[in-house]
């Protein structure tokens, strides 16, 4: 089908619409890793926007002397790997359940499930009852408080709910169980909405500083993000320098490192590791959320 003029031109048109706010939500993070690559005497005297200027690795240096840093990373990673895993292994598995029309009072869990997302306990009662758990500084605060996600739930169970019903049937013909059916049929033929659901979660992991800011005081089990943001709440190289003395000497030496430019090095080790695996999932992207989102 051929293209009208106006049809070319409207498409054009979004075309460099799309580019423009295209460049305009990249430039600021660009602009970020410049810096964070530029000599901070430099940057301070401005100019600095879409090339390092002066080009050094003295802000990464400085920030991986950090002992807490490193050990935040960490941290998030194990918060990341496992939180993601456990989430997703329990949400496909409470969705299986509701995608059974046969289940007693589906309609009924279903309407206790949405209440939660629009109303909470609070933020006082959910401390409260953390602390009557024993979670508060354990690393288990930072996972399970997150572990059902009620939006996930419905995603995965309405793609439970359009697999044909003769995969199952035939299954039970073999003498298969439940669980069997769960792991053995169910769960290899769900690997694009799991996928996605996967990169959601653990994007949500990955990102989440207000955990560990409520619920965790000890240093050594601060997520990354709650470290960025004490950091940037304070004067990061005060923060650094106290925390090691070879990065505190190397700070006095070195004049030409600033407060601005340690930041934004630090917010892109914060930042880079989830972005790198959004390439690796992007295919599922797509497939996953709209064969998620219809139902036979």
């Amino acid at each position: 089908m051929r293209l009208s003029l106006g049809d070319k031109m409207m498409q054009r048109s979004i075309y460099i619409l799309l580019a423009l706010l295209a460049l305009l939500m990249l430039y600021p993070f660009w602009n970020a890793l410049v810096i964070s690559f530029n000599l901070g005497s430099d940057t301070a005297l401005g100019g600095v926007t879409l090339w390092p200027r002066a080009f050094t690795l003295e802000n990464y240096y400085i920030v991986f002397q950090d002992d807490r840093l490193l050990n935040s990373f960490l941290i998030t990673i194990l918060r990341t790997l496992c939180g993601t895993a456990l989430s997703v292994f329990f949400t496909a598995l409470l969705a299986y359940g509701m995608s059974k029309k046969t289940l007693l009072f589906r309609k009924q869990y279903m309407v206790f499930f949405m209440i939660t997302m629009f109303f909470s306990g609070g933020l006082i009662p959910s401390y409260l009852l953390i602390r009557s758990l024993g979670m508060l500084d354990t690393f288990w605060v930072l996972i399970i408080p997150g572990i059902i996600s009620v939006w996930n739930m419905i995603v995965i169970r309405t793609f439970f709910s359009a697999l044909p019903e003769g995969l199952e049937e035939s299954a039970k013909i073999d003498g298969s169980s439940n669980y069997g059916i769960f792991f053995r049929i169910v769960i290899p033929v769900s690997g694009p909405v799991l996928a996605t659901i996967a990169l959601f979660t653990a994007v949500g992991y990955w990102n989440d500083w207000f955990t560990g800011a409520i619920y965790i005081t000890e240093d050594r089990l601060l997520p990354i993000q709650t470290l960025l943001r004490q950091v940037m709440n304070s004067n990061i190289m005060t923060q650094i320098g106290s925390s090691n003395a070879i990065a505190l000497d190397h700070m006095n030496r070195n004049r030409t490192i600033t407060t601005k430019s340690l930041t934004m090095a630090t917010m892109m080790i914060a930042t880079i590791p989830i972005i790198l695996t959004y390439p690796f999932l992007q295919k599922y992207f797509v497939k996953g959320v709209m064969v998620g989102s219809l139902k036979e």
